[in-house]
């Protein structure tokens, strides 16, 4: 009996290990640009990735397989200069549950349009912190810890600092290489300048928000849905004070463009005029292009 016990506790402890995986990440590839080439590549390099980004602990945190993070990584192939070149971009969502509900929030969703690998059919996907080898591994490493950082950041004040760390080493590494994406003054949404702005000490204001907006705001709505608002119209004020920290900020551009529909929906129909009015305002201030969307909420 103790025997079976033992085996049992250790089958649960093996259970535990291989849930301990961060990611839900669904990567796709898709490769319909692309004429003459086989699309049996395309598919096996589809399966490697996904068996790369979800197989892999990227940290010591422990996640049961319901609290695994929901992200997908889509990669549009257009080019294929040479046997084992490719080139393309991708788009890179993550969400997590709000507390209580059924629903699910946008934490990120970038376009990447730098993207160029090389990959020979059937080769490991290997993946060295303290080597920059491949292109692709590093681009999809960079994007596990930049997703895991996000989702921590949403569940503690700074949270993510490890996570976002490990992306910039990445970043650090990829600086002496030739390949696109990594560098400063390249343009100014790239892999360097998100996590530079996450882990600049001007924008600490932003994390600050960004915690406070998901756990104090969206996870308190089924407890008390005005007081939620408040604590949300009362954390966007905050994002004034970033950008004044620094105009040209990335992160506050991904912010209101995983947000601004979700940002309008909370205030459009509820909530003090006053609430409505300042939000509205400083999400314009942001990203004066969408204004018309942001006057929604006074509607």
């Amino acid at each position: 009996m103790k025997r079976i016990l033992g085996i049992l506790s250790f089958l649960m402890l093996i259970g535990i290990t291989l849930s301990a995986q961060e990611l839900n990440c669904t990567v796709s590839v898709n490769s319909s640009q692309i004429e003459g080439t086989s699309e049996e590549i395309y598919r096996t390099l589809q399966k490697s990735l996904n068996e790369f980004m979800n197989d892999r602990h990227w940290t010591g945190m422990v996640f049961s397989p319901n609290e695994r993070i929901e992200c997908s990584i889509n990669i549009t192939i257009n080019e294929h200069p040479t046997t084992e070149t490719f080139k393309g971009y991708l788009q890179v969502q993550a969400r997590r549950p709000v507390y209580g509900t059924s629903y699910y929030t946008t934490l990120l969703n970038f376009k990447d349009e730098k993207f160029e690998f090389t990959y020979k059919e059937f080769d490991p996907l290997e993946f060295n912190e303290n080597s920059f080898d491949s292109n692709l591994t590093a681009v999809m490493a960079y994007y596990a810890y930049l997703i895991i950082g996000l989702d921590s950041d949403s569940f503690s004040p700074f949270g993510g600092t490890t996570c976002f760390q490990k992306a910039e080493n990445i970043v650090n590494m990829a600086q002496s290489s030739s390949e696109k994406g990594w560098k400063a003054f390249e343009d100014r949404k790239n892999r360097y300048e998100i996590i530079n702005d996450l882990l600049d000490d001007r924008l600490r204001k932003y994390r600050e928000f960004f915690y406070q907006y998901h756990r104090l705001g969206l996870d308190a709505m089924t407890t008390s849905t005005s007081n939620a608002r408040a604590k949300i119209a009362q954390s966007i004020k905050s994002l004034e004070e970033v950008k004044n920290n620094k105009s040209n900020s990335v992160v506050l551009q991904l912010f209101v463009d995983a947000k601004d529909d979700e940002i309008v929906n909370i205030f459009k129909k509820e909530g003090l005029e006053t609430e409505k009015k300042d939000v509205c305002e400083i999400l314009t201030k942001i990203n004066p292009t969408k204004s018309s969307k942001y006057e929604g909420i006074l509607k």
